[in-house]
């Protein structure tokens, strides 16, 4: 887009690059800080990955006996002896961004009967409230990094906006301007001595 060669458009030019100057660095913290939080979080979900593997292997020995609950009649189905009543979830701020944080799991008080379940069963119950857990914790974390990755992209963008674009083109419009500006002021002086010369010439002696 054309840019208005005058004094006032200079002016405007030279506000609008102080103005990106200014809140440029704003965005590159913004920017370090959202790569260094969704690396931390990131981190975190390996974490919680790598304890549910280390219980799921822990349990590996009971695999055999897990495998008697096919057997079991329909009410004694050993997951209907887990099921998760709620998933408390506060929220958090990262960088202007709201995310959701894990809090707790519920799962629905269940009774039964200890005579018609093996004497694993309570251990399996443990393990898959347990793995319920960390499924809703790492589902929750997941959610923060998609968050935290979008506003990064987006703060990206304006990083590079502002770096590729609004900088360097402010930069030049006050560079033409000011060009434009002092070869019109050169050409003023130079007129006005003309106009001067001529006035001596045709005043008489």
């Amino acid at each position: 887009m054309a840019v208005k060669l005058t004094k006032n458009e200079q002016k405007k030019q030279k506000d609008a690059l102080k103005q990106y100057e200014r809140y440029l660095p704003t965005l590159l913290l913004k920017k370090q800080q959202l790569q260094m939080v969704i690396r931390q979080i990131e981190a975190e979900a390996d974490k919680v990955k790598k304890q549910k593997e280390e219980l799921v292997k822990s349990l590996e020995r009971w695999v055999a006996v897990f495998n008697e609950n096919v057997t079991f009649p329909e009410r004694h189905r050993m997951e209907d002896l887990v099921q998760i009543d709620s998933v408390k979830k506060g929220v958090g701020n990262i960088a202007g961004v709201t995310i959701p944080v894990f809090e707790e799991i519920k799962f629905k008080p269940i009774a039964y009967d200890f005579g018609a379940y093996p004497l694993w069963v309570d251990i399996g119950i443990t393990a898959l409230k347990e793995i319920a857990e960390l499924d809703a914790r790492n589902s929750t974390l997941s959610r923060q990094v998609y968050l935290l990755e979008k506003e990064l992209l987006t703060t990206s963008q304006r990083v590079n906006l502002f770096e590729k674009v609004k900088i360097p083109e402010a930069k030049e419009n006050i560079r033409k301007i000011g060009i434009y500006l002092g070869d019109q002021q050169t050409s003023a002086v130079v007129r006005g001595k003309i106009a001067k010369n001529k006035l001596l010439k045709v005043q008489p002696l």
